[in-house]
């Protein structure tokens, strides 16, 4: 369809024929599908059960003398779940780039024929999209994207055209649906929630991964992005204050110099991993960490990792970012610290709980997960979107008599 409308394509994706019923949902992404498999991964995998989705990543950038071009491939796993992937020359103007990304986006949706819902992770990428008849607009706002470390000026001002054109607006957590709540008529509160079913594995038989079964116990772990919200000088004063603890980092390192992480003996870097494979590191952990710094960046984060550890069966120690500590504070298997003494006696604390397995904390933090779950969120979501498209074939429908008449 692509080439046949002077659009490279390289596609790794079976062809199908486009279904006028089902409604197609066109996620703007500025993290990429395979980068971590976080909020946008646990939303549009559930999506993809009742629409096709497709996942639109930021561009790659190619050989200047080369052609902008468009790769899609499948999800793997999910057969419903496009990832399209623009490719532009490096080096042009921001107005070539932008003109490009549209000409490739109008050619990518000439075939969809149902309704379509226009998805927001970014307004940076309303610039080539705003042209869009978009049968629904959703703004999903995961973070703060402005308080960032290298966030495009622009970016407050393509929010709020973002935030005016939107049909509904959802916030990652309390914090930041307290900043949006007064900016639009339709702002919902839908927290990071968890796949509890997953993340339980670590409470059984798993088999330590090779690159941490050596390592010596007591273990504290954390797993996600390390970057400009990790606190690194944190975890380097609690390697220091205590070389009896191994601290196990998994996640890749973005925005942070490869010299600027702390080494010292008892902290080991293992690398990116998949989300099928966190369960069996969170087993061999003791205590799950998250050292998170309080700075901008962190300001309004509800980070998905503390359910997570709780499913996991593992007592977490965070430093005090808010929506933590509004929503799990109250635990005992949470304990909240703001400098390196009192993290590492809440470490020690933490490290109590983990001996004592069958205690009142644990199922204290089952009894609060079993309120929450991707699926009943995504449930609620779609429950919305309905009423918008709903709304607008019926406003369309007189429209189209008469244009028939």
């Amino acid at each position: 369809m692509l080439s046949r409308v002077g659009v490279p394509i390289e596609s790794f994706a079976e062809p199908s024929a486009p279904d006028s019923q089902r409604p197609t949902l066109l996620c703007f992404s500025h993290l990429r599908w395979d980068f971590v498999f976080q909020r946008p991964q646990q939303l549009m995998s559930r999506f993809a059960d009742d629409m096709t989705v497709v996942f639109w990543e930021e561009p790659m950038d190619i050989g200047r003398r080369e052609i902008p071009f468009l790769q899609v491939r499948e999800a793997e796993g999910f057969p419903n779940i496009r990832v399209v992937v623009p490719h532009l020359p490096e080096g042009v103007s921001e107005k070539r780039r932008e003109a490009a990304l549209k000409r490739l986006l109008d050619a990518h949706v000439a075939c969809i024929k149902g309704p379509l819902v226009a998805w927001y992770y970014t307004p940076m990428m309303l610039d080539f999209s705003s042209h869009l008849d978009a049968d629904a607009v959703i703004y999903d706002c995961m973070d703060e994207l402005s308080k960032f470390r290298f966030a495009p000026e622009k970016l407050l001002d393509l929010e709020q055209e973002l935030i005016d054109r939107a049909d509904l607006v959802f916030t990652g957590g309390s914090s930041l649906y307290e900043a949006k709540k007064d900016r639009h008529d339709s702002v919902h509160l839908f927290p990071s929630s968890v796949d509890r079913v997953h993340f339980a594995k670590a409470r059984g038989g798993c088999f330590d991964p090779a690159d941490q079964e050596q390592l010596p116990r007591p273990r504290l772990g954390f797993y996600g992005v390390i970057d400009e919200r990790f606190d690194i000088e944190l975890l380097d004063k609690i390697a220091q204050m205590r070389p009896e603890w191994t601290l196990v980092m998994v996640g890749p390192v973005a925005k942070i110099a490869d010299e600027g992480l702390p080494r010292r003996p008892n902290i080991h870097y293992l690398g990116n991993k998949t989300y099928a494979q966190l369960p069996a590191y969170l087993a061999g952990w003791d205590v799950a960490l998250m050292p998170f710094a309080m700075n901008e960046s962190t300001q309004f984060i509800s980070p998905t990792k503390t359910p997570e550890y709780l499913a996991g069966g593992k007592p977490v120690v965070s430093t005090p970012v808010k929506d933590v500590v509004r929503h799990y504070g109250h635990l005992e298997g949470v304990q909240i610290a703001g400098d390196a003494e009192s993290f590492a006696a809440a470490c020690e604390k933490a490290l109590e709980l983990a001996r004592d397995r069958g205690g009142n904390w644990l199922a204290e933090a089952d009894l609060l997960l079993s309120a929450t779950s991707w699926h009943t969120t995504q449930a609620r979501m779609a429950g919305l979107i309905s009423e918008v498209l709903g709304t607008r074939v019926a406003a369309k429908t007189p429209a189209m008599l008469v244009a028939a008449e």
